[in-house]
């Protein structure tokens, strides 16, 4: 890993695949190109090539599986004269108790990895597929699992523990977190002000909270499974168990119940309309989707509230992922009557929703910030190699 190596970021998703080309020197890394593909294993899917200025206009895209979407994908960087990568690091949402700091990918490991896809039966299949894919286009190349359960290892055992027998705790069912690989960008990216008492709101598709406290993980709200925390696009968040026993009474199968979990449920299923934050946004009138809009507040409101009591304040938030970033009313609902915690926005600067969105002499200071797991995986990549090396 001499030299100026290029590492090549896959980020994959249940139907979507993201790459980064990035290359490496002395003055740090730079991107050389971003793809995204979209789609993947539907009807219709969208291609999108490169950033800035050089952002080519979005195209079709169409790939049965993440195997073929990936071998697309890396002929555009052939097809712009990019050099092959030195190294691929992938994004791994779990990969169970045994692993969750950066590793190189062995046969081991993908066993490993295996026999964790229970874990998380939508995104592991895939990455899974892309890790096979990357290695029979350049096999002589070095692939590192960099996993977004990994920022979350040192939880307390306080917050790691399940309210559940002790024999279930040492078959590793416990609070591993998720979103791991953005916090880590949050934390590296604020330096000094990662220090004190902070939560990170990343709130996308997949939404979490995580409470930090001098750059070191405190709680997070996903838990067992990407599954649980606060409702997301399709997830509900967390259950009453109950409510799971009573479909399984009710005759509901398990992999239907997991389709209602997982997939019919929180923006869309409460909105009937909807998993897209932006289109009910823009519903107008519709009652439904305005009530999906403020159940999400409220549940991201009430997380900073048991956040800050978990650190005893709160000195910095910061929100983050495609909601976070991108959605005013969503970011004002969620820090409404939160001025004892020292939160309080500025209207014009929350519109804005660009860096510091907090009033001037607010205690709390409030942040946008646009996170980036891909140039974090790449990193990681780099960093293991070149100390390997």
């Amino acid at each position: 890993m001499s030299g100026t190596p290029h590492v090549l970021s896959v980020n994959t998703g249940s139907t979507s695949i993201k790459l980064g080309l990035y290359r490496f020197g002395s003055g740090g890394e730079e991107c050389r190109l971003e793809v995204v593909a979209s789609g993947i294993g539907e009807p219709a899917g969208e291609l999108h090539v490169g950033g800035g200025r050089d952002r080519e206009a979005p195209a079709p895209f169409r790939a049965a599986s993440h195997t073929e979407a990936l071998g697309g994908v890396l002929a555009i960087l052939e097809r712009r004269g990019l050099p092959a990568p030195d190294a691929i690091g992938h994004r791994l949402v779990h990969g169970g108790a045994a692993h969750r700091s950066p590793e190189r990918i062995t046969p081991q490991l993908l066993r490993d990895l295996e026999a964790a896809v229970p874990l998380a039966p939508l995104h592991l299949p895939p990455a899974l597929q892309a890790i096979r894919a990357a290695a029979a286009r350049f096999p002589a190349h070095p692939q590192v699992a960099c996993f977004d359960t990994g920022f979350h290892r040192g939880l307390p055992e306080l917050a790691q523990r399940l309210p559940l027998p002790d024999t279930l705790w040492r078959e590793g069912v416990r609070r591993y977190g998720f979103h791991g690989l953005s916090c880590e960008y949050v934390v590296e990216t604020l330096g000094e002000k990662a220090r004190g008492r902070l939560i990170i709101a990343h709130l996308g598709g997949g939404a979490s909270l995580t409470a930090v406290r001098d750059g070191r993980p405190v709680d997070t709200s996903m838990s067992f499974t990407p599954a649980g925390g606060i409702m997301m696009g399709t997830r509900c968040g967390d259950l009453d168990p109950g409510v799971l026993l009573y479909l399984l009474r009710r005759g509901r199968s398990a992999a239907e119940v997991e389709r209602v979990v997982e997939h019919e449920s929180g923006l869309l299923g409460v909105s009937g309309r909807s998993a897209d934050m932006a289109t009910l946004l823009a519903a107008g009138g519709d009652r439904r989707a305005a009530l999906a809009v403020d159940l999400f507040a409220y549940q991201v409101r009430k997380r900073i509230g048991a956040y800050a009591a978990v650190l005893g304040g709160l000195d910095r938030l910061v929100f983050t992922g495609g909601i976070g970033e991108h959605a005013a009313p969503v970011r004002a609902a969620a820090c409404r009557d939160l001025e004892f915690l020292g939160v309080r926005l500025d209207p014009a600067r929350n519109a804005d929703g660009a860096g510091r969105i907090s009033a001037d002499g607010a205690p709390c200071e409030v942040l946008v910030m646009a996170t980036d797991e891909d140039r974090m995986i790449a990193r990681h990549t780099h960093r293991l190699l070149s100390a390997a090396s």
